[in-house]
């Protein structure tokens, strides 16, 4: 018995490629008339139409009389196979289907023999659950006949004999659409194009999720929208989405039908692992996982504390990265998963309603374990994220992901430390907006859940100005940093960290103003008193003393501030074990070297300043690649000094070639607006004005409109526009705000 077609069936692009596969059917593929036709096999996880495209292939095979014999078979086990065969013996031969030869005899008969007209026959096996049940039961390979079979499972044994693997995904988003359009008009329903479009993608376009929300939206006449919200309702589950009746036949709902597989994936070795790697992958991006993150130490831990022992000794049952990575290949050989190893970063990616009905099955006790054990991975590999700009957005999406699925469960009640990371890393993205919005709630929630004067709640106050000043608002930095500083006196006192580092900030907040004297004096103030509190080879001290003679040096001081700048150095060469360095520690180093060289070029050796930047830029570039963030940051550099040592027309060069790398950037990063600001200077510089002029004002219209007209950078940019109108002799028009 064929499955019935799906009553909304869709063509895809597979329909085709099975065809294609094993087309000519009755005559050989190739020259040699007892090769054999390629056999299919078409796997994918559950719910993606597997045995539907197979049964459109095996009935218009039949329809169209290009078949003698047609043989389906569900194969979910070894005796599942071995009765069909039987079965097929009994009508075919006359056998006797309870005899244990029946079986084999079928397969004999299925062997080519010469015959003046062959029997073309085709053996659909239908969701095969373990290759190994068709160890020695798979039918022969033959010029005339071919064997079709789905799957959920990749096993490289499944693809032998000339068998071919077919990996069949998901919908397409035009797919999609179409099939939730056609469902619905055969119902007389017309929805809007927009609400079907987020639908589909609120369910990851799995065709058998999107049925049955086809047949809940006609059996119960709720709009999408609505329909779309109670998905979107945390209190209720994936099974409260689905319909009362199941359509086409299906047995299983889109909460359920993964759960086989699962059981399935823990009885493979390494035994009772694929569940709790799967429990933890739930929590995290379902678009890419880093496998080093589902292979780190809290993730090991919380694997061992998971994976199911019989005399209840756990510690002799501890997981190893090498277990862990073994499970992610069970998971994904039961598509489950999808574990890529071609990348640079080998990934994980697991379907949306995946993780869902994984999280649902969990208690309320495991489901937070889960999520504080998964926030907890993703901060002991943050480092590893640090690399590029690829790296720290796929750490931002899976904090994100980990964050909304988690919930309260990461208040305990102190807020998990991946909350503040996250707005750090969105700001350390230029993400500036989003930093700050995060932090505004961080904010919110500590003084809701914990007071306003919990330690926690000053500390988000504080990364909020802090934000607000990278983010270029000074004066609103300012007065949040004024506020808390009398704050944090009060709570936490005035030698406590906090406060020191408060202090710290504020002073580089009207430096930045223009308050160039006021910040060498108060960070002076500063380094004393954590110098006394905290010791002068104190991190935080030296940290401290880098900034004052950042500003020393542009009040004009440019000895005082090396000799600064000198000595920071030396104390984090004494207190650094090179063998033992940490990137925080590297940063510090470098961030040292850099600002060395500032002060040379600001004292007047930019010559001096382009040989150091160029001997850095050279060296670190050759460990990690010119276009690793922190090299190219120091390229930028190097461009500037080139400019002011007279090679104006290589830091054109330089400025072109740095924001062609950066074609992936949005035309309002902060980082694009400083590269176009320094082309269209140093265009300016060389003679170009027309292209200066066109550059900055170009710049100037996004700055006003993204910044205002008070912001530092729009300042700056109608300064150096001013200046190059002027020297052209033409007249300067304002755009309009």
């Amino acid at each position: 018995m064929i499955p019935p077609q799906a009553e909304w069936f869709q063509d895809r692009a597979e329909t085709s490629q099975l065809a294609q596969l094993l087309a000519n059917a009755g005559t050989p593929v190739v020259e040699s008339a007892n090769q054999a036709l390629p056999g299919g096999v078409l796997a994918g996880m559950g719910g993606v139409g597997k045995t539907q495209l197979a049964a459109r292939y095996a009935r218009t095979a039949w329809q169209t009389g290009a078949l003698d014999l047609l043989v389906w078979i569900t194969a979910s086990s070894r005796s599942a196979v071995v009765a069909g065969y039987a079965q097929a013996a009994a009508e075919i031969l006359g056998a006797d289907s309870g005899d244990p030869e029946a079986a084999r005899a079928f397969l004999a008969w299925l062997e080519p023999k010469p015959q003046p007209s062959p029997c073309r026959w085709l053996v659909v096996l239908d969701d095969i659950a373990d290759p190994v049940d068709l160890s020695g039961w798979w039918p022969p390979a033959s010029p005339y006949g071919r064997v079709l079979a789905t799957t959920r499972r990749k096993d490289t044994a499944l693809a032998g004999s000339g068998r071919r693997l077919i990996e069949i995904g998901l919908f397409t988003e035009s797919q999609a659409l179409a099939y939730l359009e056609s469902a619905l008009a055969s119902h007389g329903r017309v929805e809007p194009e927009e609400q079907l479009t987020a639908l589909a993608d609120d369910l990851g376009q799995l065709p058998l999720a999107l049925s049955q929300a086809a047949v809940y939206l006609i059996d119960t006449g709720i709009t999408c929208r609505i329909y779309r919200g109670l998905l979107a309702d945390r209190t209720r589950s994936l099974a409260d989405a689905a319909p009362d009746v199941l359509p086409d036949d299906q047995t299983h709902t889109v909460a359920a039908v993964w759960s086989l597989s699962v059981d399935r994936a823990d009885t493979l070795r390494p035994a009772g692992l694929a569940r709790p790697v799967l429990q933890l992958a739930s929590a995290m991006d379902p678009n890419g996982i880093p496998e080093h993150v589902l292979a780190s130490e809290p993730a090991l831990t919380y694997l061992t504390a998971h994976r199911p022992c019989s005399d209840g000794d756990q510690a002799e049952y501890s997981v190893s990265g090498d277990e862990a990575r073994a499970a992610l290949r069970v998971l994904h050989r039961l598509s489950l998963i999808d574990h890529s190893l071609d990348a640079p970063q080998s990934r994980v990616r697991v379907h949306q309603l995946v993780q869902r009905v994984t999280r649902e099955a969990l208690s309320s006790v495991d489901h937070a374990d889960a999520m504080c054990s998964a926030a907890d991975a993703l901060l002991a590999t943050s480092g590893k994220f640090r690399d590029d700009r690829v790296d720290e957005r796929d750490f931002i999406a899976n904090a994100q992901a980990v964050i909304q699925n988690a919930q309260s469960d990461l208040w305990n009640p102190e807020p998990h430390p991946l909350l503040a990371q996250l707005g750090a890393s969105l700001g350390a993205d230029w993400q500036f907006d989003a930093a700050l919005t995060h932090f505004h709630q961080l904010v919110d929630a500590t003084n809701h859940r914990l007071g306003a004067d919990s330690r926690d709640t000053l500390a988000m106050r504080y990364n909020l100005a802090y934000w607000m000043w990278r983010a270029g608002d000074l004066g609103g930095a300012s007065a949040a940093l004024d506020d808390l500083l009398g704050d944090a006196r009060r709570v936490v006192g005035p030698s406590d960290h906090l406060t020191l580092a408060t202090r710290r900030v504020l002073a580089n907040v009207r430096g930045e103003a223009g308050e160039v004297a006021t910040a060498v004096t108060e960070l002076a103030r500063v380094h004393e008193d954590a110098v006394k509190n905290r010791g002068a080879a104190d991190s935080f001290s030296m940290d401290v003393r880098h900034n004052l003679s950042y500003w020393q040096g542009l009040a004009g001081d440019t000895t005082l501030a090396a000799d600064g700048i000198k000595e920071v150095l030396s104390m984090r060469h004494q207190e650094i074990d090179p063998e033992r360095m940490t990137e925080e520690e590297f940063d510090a180093i470098l961030s040292g070297l850099t600002s060395l060289i500032e002060q040379r070029g600001r004292a007047g050796d930019a010559a001096e300043a382009v040989e150091q930047y160029t001997k850095l830029v050279d060296g670190l570039g050759q460990h990690v690649g010119l276009n690793h963030e922190t090299v190219r940051s120091m390229r930028t550099s190097l461009a500037w000094w080139k400019g002011c040592a007279g090679d104006i027309s290589g830091a054109i060069a330089d400025y072109t070639a740095l924001l062609e790398e950066e074609s992936d950037l949005e035309a309002r990063h902060p980082h694009i607006r400083s590269l176009l600001h320094n082309l269209g200077y140093w265009k300016g510089r060389s003679g170009d004005l027309s292209a200066a002029i066109e550059i900055l004002s170009g710049l100037l219209e996004s700055e006003l409109r993204e910044l205002g007209p008070n912001h530092p950078d729009t300042r700056l940019t109608r300064l150096a526009l001013t200046r190059f109108h002027w020297a052209a002799g033409t007249v300067m028009k304002l755009p309009p705000r």
